[in-house]
C-alpha cells in the first residue's frame, strides 16, 4: 500500500488518511469509498417493509440519499397508508442517514414519472433505482380470477416498466446508473398456487436480458436478484427450516449493495439471494438434435419423438450472450452439415 499524502482522490470518499494505492483506494476494501454511494441517489420501491426496508437502510448507510417508496397497502394490494415509507425515513434520519418518503403507486406510467421526479426535485439526480414494489395474490389456475391478473402484474411487470423508464432517461442524460430488479425463484423454477406472480417476475426477466444490451453505452447496469428471505409477503412456511436470523432480508441487502455500486461490474445477471447463499442463475441451451433441412429432409413429428432424450440431455449446453448468437449455433450447424 502507498503512504497516503492526503484525503482520497475519490470526491465521494469520507477517509482523511487513505492508504490506498494511489489514494483512489482501487483494489482495496479497507478504506471509506470503496462501496461508498456518497453523492448518490437511490429510489427503492417497495421500501416500507421486509427486503425493500433493508435495501433502504442499507444504501443509505453507505451514504446514498434515499427516496423510500411505499404505499402501505396489505399483501394483496389493497389499502393506502403512509406511515410505513414515513417510518423507514425516520430509522434512516436517526442513523445519520438522508431520505425522504414517497407514496406514489407504481402501478402506473404517471406514477412511475413522479416517482422519479420526486427524487430529481428532492435531491437533482437518481443513480440507482431498486425496482422492490411488489404484491400477491395466490390461487390455484383452475380457480385462477382472470379478470383481476392486472392487479398483480400492473405493480411487479408494469411497475418495472414504469419506474424504471423515466429513471433510464435521467440516468442516460447522467451517463450513469444502477438498476435492479426484483424477480423470484417462484417465476424462474416455479411454485403450485402462484401463476401470475411467476408470470410477472418472468417478465422482468425478459425486460432485464433485453434491457442489458442497451443500457451499458451509457454507463448503465442493470441486474436482477431473485430474494430467498422470510417476510410479509413470503409468509413463514417456505423457510421454517431454518431459525428466523438465517434467513431475514438483512442477508439480501448487502447483494443488492453491491449491484448497486460503482464497484459492480456484471451486467444482465440474475443472481440468487438468501440464507448466505449468493449464486448465478441463467438461461442455457442444450445441443439438442439436428437435422437438416436440405440434406436430410423436413423435420418430422416422428423425429421429435425419436429423440427426445437428445433434445433434453444438456451435455455441452451453452450460454448464448443473446438472441441473435442463439440463432448463430443454429445457422452455423446448417453451414456445417
Amino acid at each position: 500500500m502507498a503512504t497516503s499524502t492526503g484525503k482520497c482522490a475519490n470526491d465521494r470518499c469520507s477517509c482523511v488518511n487513505c492508504t490506498c494505492e494511489d489514494c483512489r483506494c482501487e483494489g482495496s476494501s479497507d478504506c471509506g469509498c470503496y462501496l461508498n454511494l456518497r453523492g448518490r441517489v437511490a429510489v427503492v420501491t417497495g421500501a416500507g417493509a421486509g427486503l425493500g426496508r433493508s435495501y433502504a437502510l442499507e444504501l443509505a448507510s453507505r451514504g446514498a440519499q434515499v427516496v423510500v417508496n411505499d404505499i402501505g397497502a396489505a399483501l394483496d394490494g389493497v389499502g393506502h397508508d403512509d406511515t410505513p415509507a414515513q417510518s423507514v425515513v425516520k430509522e434512516i434520519i436517526e442513523r445519520g442517514g438522508e431520505a425522504v418518503a414517497d407514496t406514489t403507486s407504481v402501478a402506473s406510467p404517471e406514477g412511475g414519472e413522479a416517482i422519479i421526479q420526486h427524487a430529481m426535485d428532492e435531491y437533482g439526480g437518481v443513480d440507482i433505482l431498486v425496482n422492490n414494489a411488489g404484491n400477491m395474490r395466490l390461487s390455484s389456475f383452475a380457480k385462477l380470477d382472470v379478470r383481476s391478473i392486472g392487479e398483480v402484474l400492473d405493480v411487479h411487470l408494469g411497475g418495472a416498466f414504469y419506474v424504471t423508464h423515466p429513471a433510464y432517461q435521467v440516468m442516460m442524460k447522467q451517463n450513469r446508473g444502477r438498476i435492479v430488479f426484483t424477480t423470484s425463484g417462484l417465476g424462474i423454477f416455479g411454485i403450485y398456487g402462484a401463476d401470475v406472480y411467476a408470470a410477472a417476475k418472468g417478465g422482468i426477466d425478459g425486460l432485464m436480458s433485453a434491457l442489458r444490451l442497451e443500457c451499458e453505452r451509457w454507463g448503465i447496469k442493470v441486474n436482477a436478484v431473485a430474494p430467498m428471505a422470510r417476510t410479509r409477503m413470503a409468509g413463514d412456511d417456505l423457510y421454517a427450516e431454518l431459525p428466523n436470523e438465517a434467513v431475514g432480508p438483512e442477508h439480501v441487502a448487502p447483494v443488492v449493495t453491491y449491484l448497486s455500486s460503482d464497484e459492480c461490474e456484471v451486467n444482465g445477471e440474475i443472481w440468487s439471494v438468501g440464507a448466505g447463499s449468493v449464486a448465478r442463475v441463467f438461461t442455457a441451451r442444450a445441443p439438442g438434435y439436428y437435422k437438416h433441412p436440405t440434406n436430410e429432409g423436413p423435420l418430422t413429428a416422428i423425429d421429435v419423438a425419436s429423440h427426445v432424450r437428445e433434445i433434453g440431455d444438456l451435455t455441452g449446453a451453452s450460454e448464448p450472450e443473446n438472441w441473435l448468437a442463439e440463432w448463430k449455433i443454429v445457422a452455423d450447424r446448417y453451414r456445417a452439415s
